[in-house]
């Protein structure tokens, strides 16, 4: 494999035949002339992997590999004019389909390095973030007055760190709107933020078998109905842990069963955090680590946001920012999975940027994700020298 770039190893691990299989679902192929689908894909991955900053970047970059670009699947380097017409044309759920079929058959590589929660149930990290747009540009990313944007709701699993469900909006979506129709299986817990205090929503998670633990806004009125034992030796962090019942009229007719209120006091931070959860059974300082556990879908944003090419965009329409969005899960899922088969630890803004470096060295890639300071060049042969007299 040390005869071809590293950038090539990389796509290989893109599995050809779903890729054509989903071409062929949404005909993305049909009446194109030579940009197809795979050189649309290969370039939206050089343009994140290089971090490109225009159709001009990515089609100049690609034209650089002359000679390597057959290892690539594509035939010629594509016009900078080519790649913007198809970023408008070619539907964006090619590459969302991508995403999530590669995730099946990739993430649980990316699950081999894992930290384990001490429950055994899926663990789900809800939250939202924002990508800013200009709104003299963006004129459908409504968001506030003078400001466009959009808006990532995701769902992240705790296990492999990786999305499991996304929903783009307008930025103008609340939070919570933009998680109803999240699928969850029975007997998994979903923790997010206090913007998730939409009563209507937890009770159709519980009466599905979902448990949650979401951190409760301070106005929200109860009842507490039982004090439980708060831990003598240990978990000396938490502060209190009840059963309550909701009281005001509107709210409990929302939700009328009851819940369980958990604080904890968070050192780091130097302030309390008061829970609320579905779930009677856990430890207090259970349901404290997995608030805790929080943390990561904001370690999963910040990456995505500055070592990938998604806080500016290289086309306008919404398509060509959806196809930009998708291409950097598929991008950040591929780095993930090198990550956590490598032997060398890692820290992904380091991968990243030496990937960047070395882009289109010929090298081999599972060594050098092994061991990336060695000297992987192949030695000369040895030449004997007759003896001429």
């Amino acid at each position: 494999m040390g005869n071809i770039t590293m950038f090539s190893q990389i796509i290989q691990k893109v599995d050809r035949s779903i890729f054509k299989k989903l071409v062929t679902q949404k005909q993305t192929d049909k009446g194109c002339k030579g940009f197809d689908s795979w050189t649309h894909l290969v370039s939206m991955l050089f343009c994140h992997f290089a971090k490109s900053t225009s159709v001009r970047d990515i089609s100049n970059g690609l034209r650089s590999a002359t000679g390597n670009l057959n290892h690539l699947g594509i035939i010629k380097a594509p016009s900078k004019s080519s790649i913007s017409y198809q970023n408008k044309r070619r539907d964006a759920d090619l590459f969302k389909e991508l995403y999530y079929s590669l995730l099946q058959s990739l993430g649980q590589q990316a699950a081999l390095k894992r930290v384990k929660l001490k429950i055994k149930v899926p663990v789900y990290l809800l939250d939202a973030t924002v990508i800013s747009l200009c709104l003299s540009m963006f004129d459908w990313a409504t968001f506030r007055t003078k400001k466009g944007a959009v808006k990532m709701h995701t769902l992240l699993e705790y296990d492999g760190k990786l999305p499991v469900y996304v929903n783009i909006t307008e930025g103008s979506v609340a939070d919570n709107k933009g998680a109803y129709n999240i699928p969850l299986e029975k007997g998994s817990v979903v923790v997010a933020d206090r913007y998730y205090n939409d009563f209507p929503m937890l009770n159709v998670w519980d009466s599905n078998g979902v448990f949650f633990v979401i951190r409760h806004k301070h106005n929200l009125k109860y009842t507490v109905l039982n004090e439980r034992d708060l831990p003598q030796n240990t978990a000396q962090n938490v502060l209190i842990d009840q059963e309550i019942e909701l009281v005001n009229p509107q709210t409990k007719a929302k939700y009328q069963g009851s819940l369980r209120r958990v604080a904890v006091w968070d050192e780091k931070n130097k302030q309390t955090i008061e829970l609320i959860t579905n779930n009677l059974a856990w430890a207090a300082k259970t349901i404290g680590d997995l608030y805790k556990s929080r943390w990561e879908i904001e370690m999963f944003f910040r990456d995505i946001k500055q070592l990938l090419h998604i806080k500016t965009f290289i086309g306008t329409s919404k398509n060509a920012v959806m196809i930009q969005i998708w291409t950097a899960l598929i991008t950040i899922l591929l780095l993930k999975v090198m990550k956590a088969t490598a032997k060398y630890g890692w820290q992904l803004s380091n991968l990243v940027a030496f990937i960047r470096l070395n882009i289109f060295v010929k090298i081999e890639l599972q060594k050098w994700l092994d061991k990336p300071f060695d000297d992987h060049s192949k030695a000369p042969p040895n030449c004997i020298q007759g003896v001429l007299f």
